[in-house]
């Protein structure tokens, strides 16, 4: 499994992928960091490594590292919590994936992973993620941390100002990712995948 829409090109694909843009060109990318439709084009024809260990802070304030879920086949998710829509549809569709996989979900580890550190707090991420699924974790750490893991995803955000003292948004690529029990990189889901297309999937890459 690596994309069921590999047939597309990436640059065609970055206003649908772009999770709250409206206009994927309006707005500046930052010289030093790839662009959008170069992030999903390596993510899509896989090119060059996807995926990087972690070590980062979970919702309970504990330190978690990649290492930790060795075992468990990863469902990785990149969003933030004041996200309006597309982050709580995926991940409602992540716990219902898991729930619908029955005792067999016990061998898979939901994991969300914010873009947003500055406001995305432990105990911000605690609370907001009690509405989901009760073993997803939830990571946060610096900012530093946070860009060179998702780079290494092929994770696209950017911070986008708003006005009249409007909180500001985040305008991110939204993919579901799968990391073997090895944490081996094995492929993606594109936003808004149904639970029942992700459990088809998942079954075939556990033990039988």
């Amino acid at each position: 499994m690596r994309s069921i829409a590999n047939r597309f090109g990436a640059a065609a694909l970055v206003a649908e992928l772009l999770i709250g843009a409206p206009d994927s060109s309006a707005f500046a990318e930052d010289a030093a960091t790839p662009s959008a439709a170069e992030l999903m084009d390596a993510l899509m024809w896989n090119h060059g490594p996807i995926g990087a260990p972690f070590d980062l802070i979970d919702q309970h304030g504990r330190r978690r590292t990649d290492v930790q879920f060795r075992g468990k086949l990863l469902v990785l998710y990149f969003g933030y919590t004041y996200c309006p829509d597309v982050c709580p549809t995926d991940l409602m569709a992540i716990s219902s994936a898991i729930d619908l996989l029955g005792s067999a979900g016990s061998s898979v580890q939901p994991i969300f992973i914010t873009v947003d550190p500055q406001r995305d707090t432990v105990e911000h991420l605690r609370r907001y993620l009690s509405s989901f699924h009760p073993r997803l974790v939830g990571l946060t750490g610096s900012e530093h941390d946070i860009r060179t893991l998702a780079l290494a995803y092929k994770v696209y955000y950017e911070k986008i100002a708003a006005g009249h003292g409007e909180p500001y948004a985040i305008y991110h690529t939204g993919f579901i990712y799968l990391v073997d029990r090895n944490g081996k990189y094995l492929g993606f889901f594109p936003p808004g995948t149904r639970p029942d297309r992700m459990v088809e999937i998942i079954r075939q890459q556990l033990p039988q």
